[in-house]
């Protein structure tokens, strides 16, 4: 489909108010997006496990305006309590999306929004959140136009979570997920995410992700602004080809269930966005020592056990130790013995992978 598409052509049946609401997970990329075009275009393509316990919440009371004006009225709560600093990102999602849901100028929204997890701390709460927020949108539209399909449903609620954060359009659809123009997948497109669509070995099926809260503050430079520093980044370019050559090569990985290098190419990729962080203009890191010193142990422990786990991280301090749910047992007490002592306040996260978003 493109843009267009997602623009409506016939009228929508007017409502007077009523609720919506959403729960989307988090998801966990293994081949990164980093860096992006305008029009929340991905520089390269993506691909990541959708989440099943890391989830945002999210809820919408729509009431009709006694006079109809120009944009979209909305008051918003963030866990219960005004969030003016969210307010302009919300501000500006809405004003991207409004062709396609126009009928939205007919309502005041009330949107009451909350986290399983802690949010702005790299464990992509922007994603969840804005699926969540683009799920209860086309369940309105659904109620104004019923004759919609499903699978419109589900990419238009792809497409415009993308225009709110652009690793959101992974967070609809369950399992593994594929945002991004890539001629090796096929429906695979820049303006939304779709589910993988060829052979994936049993083994990923019900892959495990543990997330070490190795910092539970916010992150010291936002993943929009991390994205900007990509626009002229000396190695740029070659950081988009080899996320190209990796999404056809994780193909192959997927299919046949090869572990070891699965866990090359997903390191690889995890290192890689944290080296494209630390040699931009200006430079940062969003790594802790704690973050370092739970990657040795896993490498040690690896070589020790020949236990197929391994780790990723997101624009982040926080460590996911993704592994098959035949080791969960060794893995989880790997984890309580040895990686503990470096979580904030010993907090960490089970999660796997899960099924999206769902309607309530």
């Amino acid at each position: 489909m493109i843009e267009k598409d997602f623009v409506p052509v016939i009228p929508f049946v007017s409502q007077e108010a009523g609720n919506v609401r959403a729960e989307a997970p988090s998801n966990i990329a293994l081949i990164k997006y980093w860096g992006k075009y305008p029009g929340q275009i991905p520089a390269n393509p993506s691909i990541s496990f959708t989440l099943k316990n890391c989830t945002s919440a999210t809820s919408i009371a729509y009431d009709k305006k006694n006079i109809k004006d120009s944009g979209i009225s909305f008051e918003f709560l963030f866990e219960g309590q005004s969030k003016p600093e969210f307010e302009p990102k919300l501000r500006t999602f809405f004003e991207r999306i409004i062709k396609y849901l126009p009928f939205l100028e007919d309502y005041h929204l009330k949107i009451s929004s909350s986290n399983s997890f802690p949010h702005s701390s790299g464990i992509a709460s922007s994603a969840s959140a804005m699926a969540a927020m683009a799920a209860c949108l086309m369940e309105m539209e659904r109620r104004h136009n019923p004759d919609i399909s499903p699978e419109y449903i589900a990419l238009k609620s792809s497409f415009l979570a993308r225009l709110g954060s652009g690793s959101a359009c992974r967070s609809i659809a369950g399992g593994l997920v594929v945002w991004g123009k890539h001629d090796a997948v096929a429906g695979s497109s820049d303006l939304y995410g779709i589910p993988f669509p060829d052979a994936i070995d049993r083994v990923f099926h019900d892959f495990q992700d543990t997330i070490l809260l190795v910092h539970r503050g916010q992150k010291q430079i936002s993943s929009t602004l991390g994205h900007k520093l990509m626009d002229g980044h000396p190695f740029a370019t070659q950081r988009f080809e080899q996320a190209n050559r990796h999404l056809q090569e994780i193909k192959g990985i997927l299919a046949n269930g090869d572990l070891d290098r699965f866990i090359a190419l997903v390191e690889l990729e995890a290192l890689t966005l944290h080296a494209m962080m630390m040699s931009s203009s200006p430079y940062f890191m969003l790594m802790k020592p704690n973050t370092l010193a739970i990657i040795e142990r896993i490498w040690q422990y690896r070589r020790e056990t020949q236990v197929p786990l391994c780790f990723t991280l997101d624009a982040g301090a926080n460590v996911h130790v993704l592994y098959p749910n035949t080791y969960r047992e060794k893995v989880l007490q790997f984890i309580k013995n040895e990686l503990v002592a470096y979580c904030e306040n010993g907090q960490y996260i089970c999660d796997q992978v899960g099924t999206g978003v769902e309607i309530s």
